[in-house]
């Protein structure tokens, strides 16, 4: 057999830092780290190659080499998962699907082969069984949760490192919490199963191996869910490994902001060389919390918390969201102000979405109020569901909160305001590559020499040469940053005037 593995694109989002990859001439944040571990699972035998369209065209000789062309992706994706499926019909090529996007909407993709869907770990087995047979069917569905201590090393051969930005890597999946607008339990469950440490050690040292020398993501979306075993077993052998091997990765992660409570967890991870921390807040109004079952954030000093974790030297990047049902008039001013306040650099706000599987998407469903399928970005000023607060005055404050935080005066302040009380456990703060050198050269001319946050770069790069010089990389990287979000949403804020004056035209049109 011939399998083609195909990540498709992912649109201009927050999380996509396009902008900010090409200071670094990178093309593409991370790899598809699902893609990869599935390639693992298949026959040794068979010839696997991936295209991850993100790095590189899907050309028609790729498809026309496939036996089976392996396709997964999350929502965001959806539209770009769409051309390839026509490409595969027009040429005659057989499709597997699975994944997120799959999983939750596969009734919308009547064009698939075959969906083998939930967790490969359990369904793709029975699959590959019934090819050998030559009958296979299109749906494979399970609701057992798989093993992940079963789980293959990724096939990492099959990509080239030097393209991403960063590693990726899993090490559990589930979540004990069950947020109402998060579809993470409904996939993975709410007991998180973990992988053991010589497992993960196993999968660094293949990495290493192939000559990887900078940043590793763990994508678990709550990666301390058991504490206990990441601190007695996990953590104290990812120490021992990184000092054998002279520290090769630093590691950022995903987690719920109750690690603020557990100190030498914090302290653990930080020896560990974790720089980085994504922290779901999504709103400083404990009304809005309750609204959406937020347990681990309510009945706290959220900005304590957040600072707690920095000072063990974890910078907080965090996530916020605005149109919850109980978000009064005030929660655009509200956000702003605790935002500012809390030094978090990369705040990632977005307008309250429903996918599919949640408790939210169910009791909007009841009450009448869905109207579609949720785009998987909610940056994008979509919402899919009607508000409680009118849609226009949900889009007003979202675009305050935006045109401010990200403005050069308040962003640049904020960066400012983390960086000076930001006192590092760990050994390396940031890798100083060739491509960081490169990106840092290219930050002065396209920020300090034409950027209109010139002003606020030099202010921010002089400051931290002579008051914090080994944070310099640190202070370029945010700016970098900085510059990717604006460009987003300006790009999105652009594409509603276009086509609110559209609208008008056509009305004007109808009423003459």
């Amino acid at each position: 057999m011939n399998i083609l593995l195909v990540y498709p694109e992912y649109p201009d989002t927050f999380w996509s830092f396009s902008y900010a990859l090409k200071f670094i001439s990178k093309k593409a944040a991370y790899p598809p780290l699902g893609l990869l571990t599935v390639a693992a699972m298949l026959p040794p035998e068979w010839d696997k190659r991936l295209v991850d369209m993100n790095v590189r065209k899907l050309k028609d000789k790729d498809l026309l080499w496939a036996d089976y062309v392996f396709l997964s992706a999350m929502s965001v994706q959806k539209e770009s998962v769409k051309t390839v499926l026509n490409r595969c019909r027009q040429l005659g090529v057989r499709v597997v699907a699975g994944g997120p996007l799959f999983t939750n909407d596969y009734e919308e993709f009547g064009d698939v082969d075959h969906l083998v869907l939930n967790e490969a770990e359990i369904t793709l087995r029975p699959f590959l069984n019934n090819v050998k047979e030559g009958r296979p069917k299109r749906l494979y569905i399970s609701a057992e949760k798989a093993d992940v201590t079963k789980t293959p090393i990724p096939l990492w051969e099959l990509i080239e490192m030097r393209h991403y930005s960063s590693m990726n890597i899993q090490y559990s999946r589930g979540c004990p919490f069950d947020c109402e607008f998060c579809n993470i339990t409904s996939l993975y469950g709410r007991v998180p199963r973990t992988k053991d440490s010589a497992q993960l050690i196993a999968e660094l040292e293949k990495i290493h191996s192939l000559g990887w020398r900078e940043g590793v993501f763990f994508v678990d979306d709550n990666f301390i869910g058991n504490k206990k075993k990441l601190k007695e077993n996990i953590l104290p052998s990812l120490i021992q490994w990184m000092e054998e091997r002279r520290r090769p990765f630093y590691f950022s992660t995903e987690a719920s902001i109750n690690l603020a409570d557990d100190e030498e967890l914090m302290r653990m991870m930080a020896r560990a060389e974790f720089l980085t921390v994504f922290v779901g807040i999504e709103t400083p109004h404990e009304e809005s919390l309750i609204e959406c079952a937020k347990a681990q954030n309510r009945n706290r000093n959220l900005i304590a918390s957040v600072k707690k974790i920095q000072d063990f030297g974890l910078e907080v990047q965090a996530g916020f969201i605005v149109g919850f049902d109980q978000d009064p008039a005030s929660i655009f001013e509200k956000m702003i102000t605790f935002i500012q306040e809390s030094g978090i650099v990369t705040a990632m706000v977005g307008l309250l979405n429903a996918p599919r599987g949640t408790k939210l998407y169910e009791r909007l469903v009841t009450e009448n109020r869905l109207l579609k399928t949720s785009t998987g970005d909610n940056t994008d000023l979509s919402m899919n569901f009607i508000p409680k607060m009118s849609y226009e005055k949900l889009i007003k404050g979202y675009r305050q909160i935006i045109e401010t935080i990200y403005s050069p005066k308040h962003y640049y302040t904020r960066v400012k305001r983390f960086m000076k009380d930001y006192r590092p456990m760990q050994k390396k703060v940031v890798q100083l590559r060739y491509s960081y050198w490169k990106a840092g050269l290219k930050s002065v001319f396209i920020l300090g020499v034409f950027g209109k946050e010139r002003f606020y770069y030099w202010r921010l790069v002089f400051w931290s040469l002579f008051r914090k010089p080994k944070l310099l990389p640190m202070a370029v990287t945010f700016s970098i940053y900085g510059f990717h979000f604006r460009k987003i949403f300006e790009r999105h804020f652009r594409r509603m005037e276009r086509e609110n004056l559209g609208l008008e035209l056509t009305s004007t049109e109808d009423a003459g």
